[in-house]
């Protein structure tokens, strides 16, 4: 997550609070936001910027979209809020924040064209304090590698210090210091670490016109139709599921209206749709995830070159998407590795939401209802009741489809022999082998997943935590100063 997914709420709530002024009202200070990314309006009445711009917001249309006045140009209008962060010089307004874990801090720092010394600053795992992440070169081991150090805070004036020695009244100066001091540190800090990756902008109406969609070429086949790369405008390219079946025309629209709702690195962001007219097929548009699904993905030569540690992070960024979609009480009910995209960063995010729908409780579906039965939970192959926690059966199986690059869960097994042996207690052996190595931990993991009992099986919160603090590596989670 960039800055401002932790701070939505923060703006927003800022944003109600700020008055309109008149007689006897005394209008409080807009709040101020500084630009993430360039961007470049597509309606007449949106706000172009560029990065580093600041802007001061009026009001909020919604949590996709705000409506601000640019403070250099005096211009007004309408500004992606994925795209800007608050400029009130708290750690989170720097450029190198980014509220991410140290996994994905890793992910980042690690990218092909970092120079050494390119860092960022993050939350640490402990309560109110903050990380320095590092990207360095050991000599030693001949590779690049990512230092961690714990910025603490001082409990007399609320100063920032990663060795007692040397404090600082804010993070800022205490970057600028170890940029020409390393002064204990692995190097000096040189570059923050680039925004490479371009979050997508929600459409400002779920209802676009069609006419504004122009399909590229096919690619591929989804749980609810074809998949088209296409431009948006002429410019922006999206991906478009497109339905020619009309006979689940609503239930394919109400798939649409949820995942509009939905926001989170983790979740493949939907940006709009074509429902009309009626006698033409319905359009979902989506961002783009470049190399496709996670399924394919993992049996190419490219794939295969993935180490166990980046299978680790896979696992992680799932399961972060589903913790999202277990706080917001739904339910996936396909998750496999075929509806996991992968982008050209390699970052991966949760997909194709063909049987999900918001629940209170655990629900009872259709029993006509088609659902991948060897990804499927007992109590919801059997009884049809399915629940987060027959997501987290499935997000066993997945892990299995992972550490095995792809591979096939109970080979040689019909879908009936596999939910017959299943109930009599069979679990799949461990997929460990000498040239793709599954740890006992982590097959254990995915037992744990797949117990007999659901209220027995571990949250996604959990397992988030799991991945995110497992390393093959011997080094300590973080280094003294």
């Amino acid at each position: 997550m960039t800055c401002v997914a932790g701070q939505n709420n923060a703006i927003t709530s800022a944003i109600s609070t700020v008055s309109p002024g008149g007689i006897g009202v005394q209008a409080r200070p807009l709040v101020q936001v500084r630009a993430l990314y360039s961007y470049q309006g597509h309606n007449q009445d949106d706000l172009s910027f560029q990065k580093g711009d600041i802007m001061f917001v009026i009001s909020g249309m919604s949590d996709a979209w705000w409506f601000a006045r640019h403070s250099d140009t005096g211009m007004s209008g309408y500004i992606p809020s994925n795209y800007v962060c608050l400029n009130d010089g708290l750690p989170t307004s720097l450029d190198a924040w980014y509220d991410i874990g140290r996994r994905e801090a890793d992910r980042k720092l690690l990218l092909v064209g970092n120079p050494k010394g390119t860092y960022l600053i993050r939350p640490s795992s402990e309560t109110q304090n903050y990380a320095l992440s590092v990207r360095h070169y050991d000599s030693e081991k001949n590779m690049w590698v990512v230092k961690h150090y714990r910025i603490r805070i001082l409990d007399n004036n609320g100063g920032f210090f990663i060795s007692i020695r040397t404090t600082f009244p804010n993070i800022q100066d205490l970057i600028n210091y170890y940029t020409v001091h390393p002064d204990g540190l692995c190097c000096r800090l040189s570059i923050p670490c680039p925004r490479a990756y371009r979050p997508p902008v929600q459409f400002r109406d779920f209802e676009i016109n069609r006419d504004s969609i122009t399909r590229i070429r096919k690619l591929g086949q989804g749980t609810f139709g074809e998949v088209y790369l296409a431009k948006w405008n002429g410019s922006v390219e999206v991906a478009v599921k497109m339905r020619l079946d009309p006979t689940d025309r609503s239930r394919f629209i109400e798939e649409a209206r949820l995942m509009h709702a939905f926001h989170h690195p983790r979740i493949v962001q939907l940006l709009g749709v074509c429902t009309e007219p009626e006698d033409q097929p319905v359009y979902i548009i989506t961002e783009l995830m470049r190399k496709g699904a996670l399924y394919d993905f993992l049996r190419t030569e490219e794939g295969h070159k993935l180490t166990l540690d980046d299978l680790i992070d896979i696992m992680a960024q799932i399961a972060s998407g589903m913790s999202y979609l277990e706080e917001m009480n739904s339910v996936h009910r396909d998750l496999r590795a075929a509806n996991i995209l992968v982008d050209q960063d390699y970052s991966v995010k949760v997909s194709d939401f063909g049987l999900a729908k918001i629940i209170s409780d655990d629900s009872h579906a259709d029993p006509n209802t088609k659902f991948p039965i060897k990804w499927t939970a007992p109590e919801a192959a059997l009884q049809h009741i399915f629940s987060i926690k027959s997501d987290v059966w499935s997000f066993g199986i997945l892990m299995y489809e992972i550490v095995t690059y792809g591979g096939t869960p109970y080979p040689g097994m019909t879908t009936r022999q596999t939910v017959a042996e299943v109930e009599k207690g069979y679990r799949l052996p461990c997929p460990h082998t000498p040239e793709h190595p599954c740890p006992d931990d982590l097959y254990n993991l995915m037992r744990k997943c797949w117990d007999a009992r659901p209220e027995n099986r571990p949250t996604f919160r959990s397992l988030y935590d799991v991945f995110e603090n497992w390393s093959t590596h011997t080094e300590a989670q973080y280094l003294d100063n």
